[in-house]
């Protein structure tokens, strides 16, 4: 397998120095089941390729192995061919130092972007060019993937599953290093050896400063991870951290939504959603607030902003989630910290320690909550717990259809129970505040669509004076 990465920056043969292999020389690297050997094609003043070609001895590849399945598909194995994990495996082994930036007599140099072309004439990508693009453009990439054909020679049998790839862009050295380091295994959705805990660290390193803000990081952490779900919630709770988002997925243990975030918004639902929740509370005039499964605590860190409310508590089931909601606030000054507490309860059962509260949050919540437990779910919170404001917010499925990459039929969250149309959340929110004794009102949350009402649907319920 092959990878090329090519400058145009002069003095190009500089690209050298950044990855500490001298132009001028052909060599060799002994890497697992194989041979790496590096070399430049082109090496001029106004252009400069680096090419790095993956020998890998398919008998060495299955050494050792004694499950029947595997021996057998090293007749048929594409991993000595494809630029999967096992190339990603070579680039951290070979290029490791330039990987990690560093380039002491060219140290300004490393430092700095620039222009970069990669070209991966046999790349697996499980998801196609689409994929492809999904994964590089966010970072800067522009991207022109084609399929392989099975044999020129016999065009009817259509293309395999292979790709050749082209990226251009102007990066660091040490940043596209890392790029492909993390996106080709993913592509290729398999790794050639086992993955264990220490496979979250080499994620988090790679894609420090830019995997938090990728679009795709669920699933980048997913396919990385060998969809191994207690690595991927533990990287994704960190990345949460980095970057401050709305992990959503944590919250009462979630997997990868969907989708997340209404289409051609200027400013994200999630935004758009804690914020509407804030105002209310601050209209009602609360002052101690329950956040009812507050997940990673994204609700938290807005309340927290707030000094009118003066006691918060966040409540969830997952003792994981709270954890990842109290480093949130490790940095927070004491002062303020002081206002915030975490408990581990279930709101399905009455918890005595949560009544006499000004105000209380349900924000997409319910729809995690199997249909039959709601009534329960409505004694513990309107019933026992009876704070002065209860505010629910819940996505409305009438609104799914302007999600473009949603299919039809499938809810935004792998974990959702249920998603209710406007006229379904009325009907079961009157029923609440009637059978309780609270009166409630309807707002929406997002830019609200004429025929399908807006993206996110909020009540707020008042105790009857």
């Amino acid at each position: 397998m092959l990878l090329t990465m090519t400058t145009t920056r002069q003095p190009a043969t500089d690209l050298g120095f950044l990855l500490h292999k001298h132009p001028e020389k052909a060599q060799s690297f002994a890497v697992a089941a194989g041979t790496a050997h590096v070399f430049y094609p082109t090496a001029r003043e106004d252009e400069c390729t680096a090419a790095l070609l993956l020998d890998i001895d398919p008998v060495e590849l299955v050494r050792g192995r004694h499950d029947r399945a595997f021996t057998l598909n090293q007749y048929v194995n594409d991993r000595p061919y494809a630029a999967g994990s096992m190339m990603a495996v070579a680039l951290s082994s070979v290029f490791k130092t330039a990987m990690n930036g560093i380039a002491k007599s060219h140290q300004e140099l490393a430092d700095t972007a620039i222009p970069l072309a990669v070209h991966l004439p046999a790349l697996p990508s499980r998801g196609g060019p689409d994929l492809v693009t999904a994964l590089f453009e966010p970072l800067g990439w522009q991207v022109d993937a084609t399929a392989v054909p099975l044999d020129p020679e016999f065009p009817d049998w259509g293309d395999s599953p292979y790709l050749d790839v082209r990226l251009t862009g102007t990066h660091r050295v040490s940043e596209a290093l890392r790029h492909l380091y993390v996106l080709l295994p993913v592509l290729d959705n398999a790794k050639h050896y086992w993955v264990t805990e220490e496979e979250v660290g080499k994620l988090l390193r790679a894609g420090e400063g830019w995997l938090a803000d990728h679009p795709r990081r669920e699933l980048i952490s997913q396919r990385y991870l060998k969809h191994r779900k207690a690595y991927v919630r533990f990287a994704l709770s960190r990345l949460a951290e980095a970057d401050e988002s709305d992990e959503e997925q944590l919250d009462n243990a979630l997997d990868e939504p969907v989708v997340a975030e209404e289409p051609d918004r200027s400013v994200p639902l999630a935004v758009q959603r804690r914020g509407s929740v804030v105002a209310v509370l601050k209209a009602a005039g609360a002052r101690r607030v329950l956040d009812l499964g507050c997940g990673g605590g994204a609700l938290l860190r807005d309340l927290i902003k707030e000094p009118s409310f003066t006691e918060i508590v966040g409540v969830d089931v997952s003792a994981r989630a709270l954890e990842v909601a109290a480093r949130r606030f490790e940095r927070t000054p004491e002062r303020v910290r002081s206002r915030l507490t975490l408990r581990q309860s279930a709101l399905t059962y009455v918890d005595k320690s949560l009544a006499g509260y000004d105000a209380a949050v349900l924000m997409e919540v319910i729809e995690h909550v199997d249909e039959p437990r709601l009534p329960a779910l409505e004694y513990s919170v309107f019933g026992a717990a009876r704070p002065g404001t209860v505010v629910v917010t819940t996505p409305n499925v009438e609104y799914n259809v302007r999600f473009p990459t949603l299919p039809v039929g499938r809810m935004r969250h792998s974990d959702h129970r249920f998603e209710w149309t406007r006229a379904q959340f009325r009907t079961w929110a009157d029923g609440v505040a009637q059978r309780y004794g609270y009166t409630v009102r309807y707002l929406p949350v997002g830019q609200e669509d004429p025929e399908v009402g807006p993206p996110t649907q909020l009540a707020v319920f008042e105790v009857s004076r």
